[in-house]
């Protein structure tokens, strides 16, 4: 397929040059009449604007092809790392609100939003819950040709069924008892813009057959009306539901999906995503920060430590949540206790890894709670110093960085616990003799 009628045999040669001299054309003669006009009527005022505005359209379309174009012609990402696969995303001018890391699964889901957003086809993204569905719908908004036009948002599940013609195409005024006015429904006013349909696997029986007419005659009819309303929105939908299984079981028309599914993307959860935790710590750092209006919240080693362990069952909108709290709750520095208690480690030794330390049998033996509890404090202050050495490779340099600690106080607990960190750097060093 050709785009813009670019020659294919010259990959230099500048993208639609004919396009290009056309606007140029139609914005000297602009010019020209602004310039040798000396009174101008409000017809001809509003006259200049419609042409005007059509010229900001299509200089957008134009810039939103090209783009398409680079997307299109990039690198195979087989080819390259995912640092060059983010890199390259980031250079091409894509709009991206939030924060991401490297995880190849993440990168996939961008690479075909970027090729998705500036054509009309229907995108169905699919993920757990909290993963950045609706983050990624408008990354696709952002990035398309309907970037300046209406972004409307339904969820499909919190609509009632009695409810759900009405929200989503309006009604005529005595349609119902209530009806005291015509009323729009979310795709009039997602008319040339996007309507984002969250939680479509809700979305009842008798609602898939109205929407799937949406599809295929790109017209609706309000309630109480015969009339149909041509409509020209862009649909992208998003389900934490396994679809397939829903239309294997008659709970999701087969058709439906297949029309929604043109374009399809999978959001990874966080637990796949480990590596971007601290990103995002930072990242929901700073943004809880400027919210509430007070510096960003240190975070002990410990929390640290545990939080990017834990398992986030609500993924990035649990971490997110997480991170609002302990800015909210905590002075300077955030701890283990300024958690949730249903996330908090049942005890010190949850944050202990296996090892030595964390097999130890000082706490059954204890005479006195209070004698328990200093064991295992000691216990798992060991663990986490023994694990920080082995990543680190027994650079306490290194260590003191990752954790935030004064390095000679880090020295006072290895020398507390009998770690000596020497030893740490020879096992290392075995180890790269070994694999190589």
């Amino acid at each position: 397929m050709k785009i813009l009628d670019q020659p294919e045999s010259d990959s230099t040669a500048p993208t639609s040059a004919i396009s290009y001299a056309g606007l140029i054309e139609k914005i000297e003669i602009l010019r020209s009449t602004l310039r040798w006009t000396s009174r101008l009527e409000r017809p001809e005022i509003e006259k200049l604007l419609r042409q005007a505005s059509a010229l900001r359209d299509e200089v957008m379309q134009m810039s939103h092809k090209e783009r398409f174009v680079q997307a299109a012609s990039a690198e195979a990402k087989r080819d390259m790392s995912p640092g060059a696969r983010r890199r390259a995303l980031l250079e091409r001018s894509f709009v991206f609100e939030g924060t991401f890391g490297d995880n190849p699964k993440l990168l996939e889901a961008l690479e075909i939003a970027e090729k998705a957003a500036p054509t009309d086809l229907p995108v169905l993204i699919d993920g757990e819950s909290g993963t950045g569905k609706e983050l990624m719908a408008k990354v696709i908004h952002a990035n398309g040709s309907r970037a300046d036009k209406p972004y409307i948002s339904v969820n499909c599940g919190a609509i009632p069924d009695n409810l759900l013609e009405s929200e989503l195409f309006g009604h005529r005024k005595g349609a119902f008892t209530g009806a005291t006015n015509d009323r729009k429904g979310k795709f009039e006013s997602a008319h040339t813009g996007t309507i984002f349909l969250d939680e479509i696997g809700e979305l009842p029986l008798s609602g898939q057959v109205k929407l799937l007419r949406v599809l295929e005659a790109h017209e609706i009819q309000r309630v109480g009306s015969d009339e149909p309303i041509a409509v020209d929105t862009r649909i992208v939908a998003a389900t934490n539901r396994n679809l397939r299984k829903f239309c294997d079981e008659g709970r999701f028309r087969e058709d439906l999906f297949y029309r929604l599914s043109v374009i399809h993307l999978t959001l990874p959860s966080l637990r796949e995503r480990r590596d971007e935790i601290p990103l995002l710590l930072s990242y929901f750092g700073d943004e809880a920060a400027a919210t509430l209006k007070r510096r960003p919240v240190k975070m002990s080693p410990r929390l640290r430590d545990f939080l990017r362990n834990y398992e986030y069952r609500g993924n990035i909108r649990e971490l997110r949540n997480v991170v609002y709290r302990l800015t909210c709750l905590a002075g300077d520095m955030a701890d283990i206790e300024h958690l949730p208690v249903d996330v908090r480690p049942k005890s010190s030794l949850t944050l202990a890894v296996s090892g030595p330390a964390a097999g130890g049998n000082g706490v059954t033996t204890a005479s006195s709670l209070a004698e328990a509890k200093r064991v295992a404090s000691d216990e798992a202050e060991r663990a986490f110093l023994e694990r920080g050495l082995q990543e680190t490779g027994g650079t306490v340099a290194e260590l003191a960085r990752r954790y935030e600690m004064n390095r000679s106080h880090l020295q006072m607990l290895l020398k507390k616990h009998g770690l000596h960190s020497k030893e740490f750097r020879l096992a290392a060093q075995k180890n790269r003799e070994e694999e190589e």
